[in-house]
């Protein structure tokens, strides 16, 4: 596992566990991408460079598979750096120029640097190797050393050249609010597939990542190429299936009314392009992703420490809340062995609907007489953290912050400020709004022992105006409201380290690997209906760990779809990630409050195994009435299989459930009833474990260990 240099210094062969990845310069100074796969025994065995040559109608660059392929010359593919020159040249020729590699950390990085010599514009393209997990972070610095400013149209993180196939399929999430992340897989014909992103944030509609196998890949089999973009506002990957059934993978910052000056001595980064490979299934890609998630991305405060059981009032209250009546809610909560009470919309300035008071944060004395300082220490008492929600880049017209500045969302002058949900956007790359939201939330943190944030963010961009700004600048603001976001989230961490963060944008809006650096948890779907939500987590699970998969248990009927479902099923469907609770306990009778007990001991010992071990998809959502998902834990002694029946007909009996992941030779041990069952993971696997579920929307949570004496 290094990264390795042919004699000649012009090709690279970076390599980590399982996989190469091969890139070369040829005589034309080209970075050619040249394999990326299986290791293969010797170094002779990889391709060489494309040496130059004529083609019909096909330049030689256009033929090579560019590693990174600017506007310039002869090309006709996606680009991934397209920029103007005060000269008014729109040509961008890149060069090789030489290399780096930083051994700094447990990561190695190659650096390769090209240039436009022309106008002495340096491309840095990074590489970091994340050995354990098959990955390679990809990202682009991009540096003017010249004495005049450079416009930047496009630029994006990396490109990706996958081998020839016979055919090529995608695997992509999808959706919309209260249905997001559902999987879809699609052939790829000629041309380009986009999947993007113009809303300002992450969206509900797509989420940044991407698989595609030769159409025969499963769970557990197959060679699958996959990747995450590491960015939470406008974002774009481009699949370009070319003419020579060849396919090339794009994708960073969208250039969608994008535009940036980079002024000399200036240099923009772009956010991380994460791809990886195996020849082992898609369980396998997203088991890499979970613990690379885990281990490299996850602020390193809580990336290893286990997710507190919460309550939040929202569902019970709205906005009619109260001291008392959060007061009533906590002890409930508490009651049941909940570790975290959050405060939900409506605390402050005039909030009594949705129509005020965003961006007014301060207390609402008459629903607290006594400031939010009497609640919290009750909720102390009771033995939990307390957490409160907010949303700070939203402000309503009914508002004294908007009353004050009414400049400081973005706008057109002379057009229609037009608002969803009774909100518009602040514009954080103003930095006085930047400066006032960190200090707002800041003061917050300060003034009152919170634990927990609910960061909310309710609707996306429109009129994308800063009137202040320059012509030259106005189409930087997608990208410097990313910047400001994440400057406030950094800087809230650092002074306040102890307390959780979660992201939240009308559900599953802002879910990618850019803001879960900055915070330890994700909303997924305002969809809290237990069996909607199964197909969305299982689609969320093929990108992201689920110990920052927020699931809470609510009531029922659901407030959606008016579906009635079994408490059990509600709890069992929520302990799949990071357990919440966010129905009315005022409403639930004595029985449904002595199970919801028991459930939460219950998750308490498991997970640990849930939230740190292995996910295995064993029978996923769209093969029948049955779905069963196991987690095992890092030693292989502990698992935890859940099981759900949709419907049962005809009295058919279910087929046992096949475990995975286990060893062979392990003695495990579970009950069935009131009998105990001892099995090895061989016969787990092969022969499985029987469940006996009935009718509709049965479910089922077995535990099994590893028994030590036999």
């Amino acid at each position: 596992m290094s990264i390795k240099i042919a004699n000649d210094k012009k090709k690279w062969f970076i390599e980590t566990k399982n996989m190469v990845y091969v890139i070369g310069v040829d005589e034309k100074k080209n970075l050619q991408h040249l394999y990326w796969g299986e290791k293969l025994p010797y170094i002779s065995d990889y391709p060489r460079v494309l040496l130059p040559q004529e083609f019909p109608f096909d330049n030689f660059e256009q033929i090579i598979k560019e590693e990174f392929s600017p506007w310039g010359g002869i090309r006709y593919k996606e680009p991934g750096l397209k920029v103007i020159y005060e000269d008014q040249v729109r040509d961008l020729i890149l060069e090789y120029r030489t290399y780096k590699l930083i051994d700094s950390d447990k990561c190695k990085t190659l650096i390769i640097y090209l240039i436009d010599s022309s106008h002495n514009l340096e491309v840095e393209l990074n590489y970091r190797l994340i050995e354990e997990y098959d990955l390679i972070e990809r990202w682009v610095n991009v540096k003017n050393k010249g004495s005049q400013s450079v416009q930047i149209e496009q630029i994006l993180s990396a490109q990706w050249h996958l081998p020839d196939m016979q055919n090529y399929k995608l695997s992509y999430l999808y959706g919309r609010w209260a249905s997001e992340t559902k999987l879809s897989r699609a052939e790829l014909g000629y041309g380009k597939k986009i999947l993007e992103s113009r809303r300002g944030i992450t969206s509900h509609q797509f989420n940044p990542w991407f698989a595609v196998d030769n159409g025969q890949a499963d769970e557990d089999f197959g060679k699958v190429y996959y990747g995450i973009l590491a960015w939470s506002g406008n974002w774009k990957i481009v699949l370009e299936k070319d003419s020579y059934s060849r396919l090339q993978v794009s994708g960073g910052i969208n250039d969608f009314d994008f535009s940036w000056q980079l002024k000399p001595g200036e240099c923009f980064v772009t956010p991380k392009f994460v791809a990886g490979y195996t020849n082992n299934g898609f369980g396998d890609a997203s088991r890499k992703l979970h613990h690379y998630q885990l281990d490299y991305i996850l602020p390193g405060n809580f990336n290893q420490k286990i997710r507190p059981v919460l309550y939040n009032s929202w569902e019970a209250t709205k906005f009619s809340l109260n001291e008392e009546g959060q007061k009533e809610l906590a002890k409930k909560a508490a009651s049941l062995g909940v570790e975290l009470f959050v405060l939900d919309d409506g605390w402050f300035g005039e909030r009594n609907d949705d129509t005020a008071g965003l961006g007014d944060w301060y207390v609402n004395k008459k629903k607290f007489p006594h400031d939010l300082t009497s609640l919290i220490s009750y909720v102390n008492e009771l033995g939990m953290n307390f957490g409160l929600w907010v949303e700070p880049e939203m402000v309503n017209r009914n508002s004294k912050l908007y009353n004050l500045h009414p400049d400081w969302v973005y706008h057109f002058p002379n057009r229609t400020r037009s608002e969803s949900r009774n909100q518009l956007v602040l514009n954080l790359a103003k930095e006085e709004v930047v400066e006032y939201i960190q200090d707002s939330i800041n003061k917050l943190l300060d003034n009152y022992n919170i634990k927990f944030i609910k960061w909310d963010m309710n609707r996306p961009f429109s009129e994308p105006g800063w009137t202040e700004a320059l012509k030259s600048q106005q189409q930087e603001i997608w990208v410097r409201h990313v910047q400001g976001l994440y400057q406030i989230l950094d800087r809230l961490r650092r002074k306040h380290p102890e307390v959780i963060f979660e992201s939240c944008s009308g559900g599953g809006g802002r879910v990618d690997l850019g803001i879960l650096q900055r915070t330890d948890q994700v909303w997924v779907s305002d969809n809290t209906d237990a069996f909607d939500r199964l197909k969305i987590q299982e689609g969320f699970s093929y990108t992201y760990t689920p110990k920052i998969m927020m699931s809470w248990v609510t009531d029922s009927p659901h407030w959606l779809n008016h579906r009635k479902l079994s408490l059990e099923y509600r709890f069992n469907v929520a302990m799949m990630g990071s357990l919440g609770v966010g129905g009315n306990l005022n409403n639930w009778s004595k029985k449904e409050m002595e199970l919801a007990k028991e459930k939460i001991k219950q998750y308490k010992k498991i997970r640990e195994i849930i939230q740190h071990g292995d996910q295995y998809r064993l029978l996923p959502t769209w093969e029948g009435n049955l779905v069963a998902v196991e987690y095992v834990s890092k030693d292989k002694n502990k698992v935890v299989l859940f099981v759900f029946l949709h419907s049962q007909q005809f009295g058919e009996k279910l087929p046992p459930v096949k475990l995975k992941g286990l060893i062979s030779d392990f003695l495990y041990q579970f009950q069935d009833r009131n009998k105990k069952i001892i099995l090895s993971g061989k016969a787990l696997e092969e022969i499985g474990v029987k469940v006996d579920l009935k009718g509709d929307f049965d479910s089922k949570l077995i535990i099994l260990e590893k028994k030590n004496n036999i």
